[in-house]
């Protein structure tokens, strides 16, 4: 996985402080947990974490999550605490 490019986002101005913006890749896949349901949960391995959207509505967002609460939520489902 390479990691994310960040850029200056243009709403920062000319300070030195700025907030800086990364793309997340559109090549998302259908979960492992979403059984054979057309309608699922994609998601995209990133070097920061995962990103997860409605395979009905991806056009509406993902959510990302850090590595540490992704490997939480992995290992909770693999255990079946979910």
């Amino acid at each position: 996985m390479n990691e994310l490019e960040f850029r200056k986002s243009s709403y920062s101005g000319h300070d030195e402080n700025c907030v800086e913006v990364a793309h997340i890749p559109s090549s998302f896949r259908k979960s492992s947990y979403s059984g054979q349901e057309p309608n699922c949960v994609e998601v995209i391995d990133l070097p920061t974490g995962a990103a997860l959207r409605d395979s009905k509505r991806p056009e509406a967002g993902h959510l990302t999550f850090p590595a540490a609460e992704w490997d939480a939520f992995l290992t909770a489902a693999r255990d079946g605490e979910l």
